[in-house]
């Protein structure tokens, strides 16, 4: 079994507040910065009260613009100026933490969006083993460009540049720890089996309430760790809150809501037309009066709107190209406690003229979640959610806020699968086969009649900007998610 190693955020997480100020001065100290930003302080203040925010962050971004020209050993002897200080800031308890990590031989990482030769010494110093941050090119003159090396180290940036870290050292991102107190750090803490919100903005705290992700306090008195308990009101303000936001848009018809049990593990399995989806299921469950763990591809939580909703909602992001079944693992933990899962198991959107097979083509994670939990699974039939947002744009087409789509929704009977072992493929794919067909049968009748689409009808069906070849619908059927 792979390694994991321990992800560690830097400002308001294992220091009190920002570090920004106190790197600043140093370097201004040292002559090597000029003067304040207009409202530099005032964005400090607010980062030190309430956490991360993006213009925060576009300071950030533009750092390695304000050392340009900059000598790098220039900068690394200015900021050791701010060591002392910067060691009065450590969270004590945090510390000692990190030293059981490092005693049960786990590496622990500096993972900060601040950049890597501000923070690499000071880190070293700390008992740190490794700094994951943003890199600044550096000419051969030895001065800053003012140019990025590698990603900007935040959010999904973060994440990359974790992943990397483990392909270089051998280590499982899936197996770590991370800690953090910004909703930003959302991509990394749902990519470790082990996260952990520390000191966490509001945003984070109810996405910690909704995941069950516990929440460490490291105060006076040392370390307390307690499960952030799901909050059913956090979730069902959230699933509220979906209306609104949905109804310019879309109008429901939805039919066959008798057919969700009120109790018990319930897995909901639907096709996907569209980045719209997760919200037609929000409003599903919804109406149930339950709540839901919601599997979907990370593009999906990536999404403008649409990724807020889904993890708003406790969402288990899933990384397609991994293949690692931590996913329904957590899956199958949430209906044992006898939650609600939504799944669509065709894993990825139809693209081109595969969109208007009228088979649909299901991967096996639904019926293998069925097949480990025993659970009873509901199929939902969702049609006119691709007319509110097309495979081929980015957002919403803006052209239905004149006149809001009609998306139907139709619920059927839970569907019979027989027992089986989960890892026996061939039983799987006869689990997976039933669960399709119930889906279809929900559907419209044109959506099992075949017809040739237009080519207008296959743009909007195709990616933005995609040149791939999407005349072959048996191929794309056969393209593993996440591959490309």
């Amino acid at each position: 079994m792979s390694r994991g190693a321990v992800f560690v955020d830097l400002d308001r997480t294992a220091l009190v507040q920002s570090s920004g100020p106190v790197f600043t001065a140093a370097l201004r100290a040292a002559g090597l910065v000029r003067g304040p930003v207009p409202g530099e302080s005032a964005l400090y203040a607010i980062f030190n009260r309430v956490g991360e925010n993006l213009p925060t962050m576009l300071l950030a971004r533009q750092g390695a613009l304000a050392v340009r020209g900059v000598a790098r050993h220039e900068l690394v002897a200015a900021v050791r100026a701010a060591h002392d200080e910067l060691r009065t800031m450590l969270r004590p308890h945090l510390m000692d933490a990190l030293a059981r990590h490092r005693g049960e031989g786990r590496a622990v990482v500096l993972a900060t969006t601040t950049p890597h030769d501000f923070v690499a010494a000071f880190a070293r110093e700390s008992g740190f083993h490794d700094v994951v941050a943003t890199r600044h090119v550096v000419g051969d003159d030895g001065c800053y460009t003012g140019e990025l090396d590698g990603p900007f180290v935040w959010s999904a940036g973060k994440l990359r540049a974790v992943e990397e870290w483990c392909a270089r050292n051998g280590c499982d991102v899936a197996s770590s720890w991370a800690y953090s107190d910004s909703w930003y750090d959302e991509p990394l803490l749902s990519a470790v089996t082990n996260p952990r919100v520390v000191n966490p903005d509001a945003r984070l705290r109810s996405l910690a309430a909704a995941r069950g992700w516990p929440i460490v306090g490291f105060g006076a008195t040392g370390e307390t760790e307690r499960p952030a308990v799901v909050s059913d009101d956090v979730q069902r303000a959230g699933l509220r809150f979906v209306g609104p936001v949905a109804s310019p848009f879309a109008r429901f018809d939805i039919e066959g809501l008798d057919n969700v049990p009120a109790t018990g593990p319930v897995i909901l399995v639907a096709n996907h037309r569209s980045y719209f989806d997760p919200v037609a299921i929000a409003r599903v469950v919804a109406a149930t009066g339950r709540t839901v763990r919601f599997l979907g591809k990370k593009e999906v939580f990536d999404a403008p709107l649409v990724g807020q909703i889904a993890s708003l909602v406790g969402g288990i992001r899933v990384d397609r190209a991994s293949g690692s079944d931590e996913p329904l693992r957590e899956a199958s933990r949430a209906l044992a406690e006898g939650g609600m899962v939504a799944i669509m198991p065709q894993g990825t959107i139809p693209r081109g003229r595969a969109f208007f097979d009228p088979v649909l083509h299901g991967r096996l994670g639904a019926a293998r979640l069925a097949a480990m939990s025993g659970a009873t699974v509901v199929p939902v039939g969702l049609w006119g959610t691709e007319r509110v947002w097309p495979r081929s744009r980015r957002t919403p087409d803006p052209a239905v806020l004149r006149s809001p789509v009609r998306v139907q929704v139709r619920i059927g009977e839970p569907v019979a699968l027989p027992a089986a072992d989960p890892d026996d493929r061939d039983a799987m794919s006869r689990a997976t086969e039933l669960i399709m067909a119930a889906i279809v049968a929900l559907l419209p009748d044109e959506a099992r009649t075949h017809r040739e689409p237009t080519p207008d009808e296959i743009r909007r069906a195709s990616p933005p900007g995609w040149t791939g070849d999407l005349s072959d619908a048996g191929a794309e059927a056969a393209r593993r998610p996440g591959t490309d």
